[in-house]
């Protein structure tokens, strides 16, 4: 909700993010449980204003025909293989448990 207007997340990108400017902070804070002085009020303002900006500046370049990226260097992880190093004893891990029943943990339900 920004000030008195409820607005979705799919509203503000088809808008741009230029149309938060009424940004309600206070109530914000009171969802986020804080408690700001009016300077950092002011502070919290100019902020959010340059992250608006900068988003509504990455919104206007064209990235048609840009491949997305999984990461931004592009470089070859090395991975160790994926090879099973160590044997799981069921038996063992499970004679602690109140009840068992074909290998799996018998608990008491709680959602109806």
């Amino acid at each position: 909700m920004f000030g008195s207007v409820r607005i979705s997340a799919s509203q503000v990108f088809a808008l741009g993010f230029a149309a938060m400017t009424n940004i309600d902070i206070n109530h914000l804070c009171r969802l986020a449980k804080l408690a700001l002085n009016d300077t950092e009020l002011r502070a919290v303002r100019r902020d959010l204003d340059r992250i608006i900006a900068m988003v509504d500046q990455m919104q206007a370049m064209d990235t048609h025909g840009v491949e997305p990226l999984a990461h931004p260097l592009d470089v070859e992880q090395r991975l160790r293989p994926d090879e099973i190093t160590e044997k799981v004893d069921r038996e063992r891990y499970q004679e602690g448990a109140p009840t068992t029943r074909d290998g799996l943990y018998l608990v008491p339900r709680v959602v109806e």
